[in-house]
């Protein structure tokens, strides 16, 4: 698990017993290092008793949980000319030394605003960061927000997190997600946000299907390959659906030796499915079957960790939990996922529901209102699952280029204006244009929660307690509230 924190006091008192607080609210047993500076001195232990003794004083600290996934990674954080830094996430730049904290750190060595806006806007990635100043904290996340962070403000005090409950713990109670593709100031004023790189409504730009299938085509081929540079194998979560078979596809063309992993309820049509999709592209798949008995357990880690009582995110989180939990067992340390592929292609059906009840542009706004969401929709869901079970997730489709390019295209690109299109037309000709098996090509698109039958377990054991699925859920929510109140 990877995380950090960064904290401040607006009254310039002493803010090291917070931090260390933020830091074990964060599970540090499960991090190799741990990692807590001012703006002058870094420290850097194997325990959080360790890390307590000498104190160091300060109303500004940062912070960081750190377990190794590459060779190269390195725990932080580290010294600047006159501050120090986090880094928490992973840069693509053009080298197998895929952990790229020194050149970040070098980047920003000196011109820390400056250089941080400048990252954000030049720099491909999933990321957060935060800089101590002596008299401030700078932080930023990348444009489409897939790496986790949180902030907010109490009175006397402003902090991040990478975990909404390390802020809770600390009495702050109003957290929102970072805005992504954002730097923010802070200091005794509280938080002062400006804009570096997001995505911006616009006119569609007309092309045609097979035009812009090839455009798509070569921005996944490119962004899988960044994703894989460097490893000798990785994990790739796995439906048998268009978006992970297209990305274990390329995976293996780009010569990552890829392991298919598929999560189900027993007795679910789609793992047959799946295991049939795996045997035509020639890929090992490792299937895990669970049984409604284990969910019930499997609930409330799942809300704990994804800090929602959502139905809908918790209904795909446990699969995917259980997903990441099986590539962390069979020792892979990196994982491929499809997510952001339905908002950026249309996969949803409610779009073909706009699409006939709104027309063409209400449709596209909505579909662009989406992607904008998808931080707070699904990637922080599944990077905190992924994040729990030290597997780094990395996600082909949730790059600035790709959603550009998707948010700009016209809708009758994506689905058609009829209620049984297959919905995904672009994708669909991407596949097809790899000679992926029609199996892929022509299946109608099931949801995650469906497929794999925990909508309808979550109900069942909801109502066995004699309450609907967001009564129950909220139940657990709360209780959860409570264990990290202050």
């Amino acid at each position: 698990m990877r995380a950090l924190i960064a904290i401040l006091n607006k009254k310039d008192e002493s803010i090291t017993n917070a931090a260390i607080m933020m830091l074990k609210t964060l599970e540090p047993k499960k991090a190799e290092d741990l990692g807590i500076a001012s703006p002058t001195t870094v420290r850097i232990e194997k325990t959080l008793k360790a890390l307590q003794s000498p104190k160091i004083d300060s109303h500004i600290m940062i912070g960081h949980l750190f377990s190794k996934i590459l060779d190269a990674d390195k725990p932080q954080p580290i010294e600047l000319e006159n501050a120090t830094l986090v880094f928490e996430g992973r840069t693509y730049l053009p080298t197998k030394k895929s952990s790229n904290i020194e050149i970040i750190a070098k980047r920003l060595h000196q011109n820390h605003e400056e250089e941080a806006e400048t990252i954000i806007k030049e720099v491909e990635g999933n990321f957060a960061f935060t800089i101590a100043e002596p008299s401030r904290l700078i932080a930023g996340r990348d444009p489409l927000g897939a790496q986790p962070v949180y902030y907010g403000e109490s009175a006397d005090l402003a902090a991040l997190a990478s975990e909404r409950k390390a802020l809770w713990k600390i009495g702050i109670a109003r957290v929102y997600s970072f805005p992504p593709g954002h730097i923010a100031i802070i200091d005794k004023g509280g938080f002062k946000f400006k804009q570096a790189k997001i995505l911006v409504y616009s006119k569609p730009k007309q092309t045609t299907l097979q035009v812009a299938a090839k455009e798509v085509q070569m921005l996944l081929r490119r962004s899988i390959k960044e994703r894989v540079l460097g490893l000798k194998e990785v994990a790739v979560a796995f439906s048998g659906g268009l978006d992970s078979s297209i990305i274990a596809f390329l995976a293996n063309k780009a010569n990552a030796d890829v392991h298919l992993i598929h999560v189900s309820l027993e007795n679910q049509p789609e793992t047959e499915h799946a295991k049939k999709v795996a045997e035509e592209l020639k890929l090992p798949i490792h299937v895990h079957l669970f049984k409604r008995e284990d969910l019930e357990e499997l609930v409330p880690k799942v809300v704990e960790i994804i800090e929602e009582p959502d139905p809908v995110k918790t209904s795909i989180g446990i699969p995917f939990f259980l997903t990441a939990e099986k590539a962390r067992k069979m020792k892979f340390r990196v994982m491929l996922a499809g997510q952001g592929a339905d908002e950026l292609f249309g996969g949803y059906s409610r779009y073909v529901d706009d699409y006939l009840l709104h027309g063409n542009e209400a449709t596209r706004k909505k579909m662009f209102e989406d992607v904008i969401r998808l931080h707070e929709t699904n990637l922080e869901r599944d990077t905190k699952i992924c994040n729990f079970h030290n597997v780094e997730l990395r996600l082909p489709f949730v790059t600035y280029r790709m959603a550009k390019f998707a948010v700009d295209l016209p809708v009758e690109l994506k689905i058609e204006k009829q209620k049984s299109t297959l919905r995904k037309l672009l994708l669909r000709r991407v596949a097809a244009n790899l000679r992926l098996p029609d199996i892929v090509v022509s299946r109608p698109k099931k949801a995650i929660q469906y497929a794999t039958g925990v909508n309808n377990a979550l109900n069942r054991i909801a109502k066995k307690k004699g309450l609907a699925v967001n009564e129950y859920l909220q139940k657990m929510f709360q209780e959860i509230r409570r264990e990290n109140a202050p």
